[in-house]
């Protein structure tokens, strides 16, 4: 048992670089499978036209995105960051902003990445690899953002620096 005045015990016990690093990447798959699909069912009710970047590619990317980037900070915050600091809609609504905001480096990567694949081979399954591609590398990148500004008042369970 605890003494007086110690911290309470840990929701989580500590987490290792090697189940980090793992968890992350399901949750990068899962993150990634949720954007790539509602861009898939975006493009099924509204068609780009073949290697063209028109209203309807963009509306699909926006779409998917914005579903992908939900559903990775629900996972990061309360998964992998297991902070739990924020209370009351203002708070995670602050919260929610500013992960949306580190996001957006790692935006410009996916975006520019599953971009170019599409007008090079001008299919959707270009366009999804090349979207996967640069979602895996913009989850690197905005793993450190977050660590580093985001998820800042949480207690970090993780075994790295």
């Amino acid at each position: 048992m605890s003494g007086a005045g110690s911290e309470a015990a840990p929701a989580q016990a500590q987490m290792s670089l090697a189940r980090l690093a793992t968890l992350y990447a399901a949750f990068g798959v899962v993150s990634t499978i949720a954007n790539l699909g509602a861009q898939w069912g975006s493009r099924a009710a509204w068609s780009p036209a073949p290697g063209t970047l028109d209203l309807a590619y963009w509306f699909a990317l926006a779409v998917g995105t914005g579903v992908g980037l939900v559903v990775k900070f629900v996972l990061d915050k309360f998964f992998i960051f297991d902070d739990r600091a924020a209370a009351g809609a203002k708070q995670h609504g602050t919260q929610f902003a500013l992960y949306t905001a580190m996001g957006i480096a790692t935006t410009v990567i996916f975006w520019g990445a599953q971009s170019a694949a599409f007008v090079i081979w001008a299919t959707d399954m270009a366009a999804t690899v090349g979207g996967a591609v640069g979602l895996g590398i913009g989850y690197v990148v905005k793993y450190q953002l977050d660590k580093r500004f985001v998820f800042t008042a949480g207690a970090r369970k993780d075994g790295a620096a």
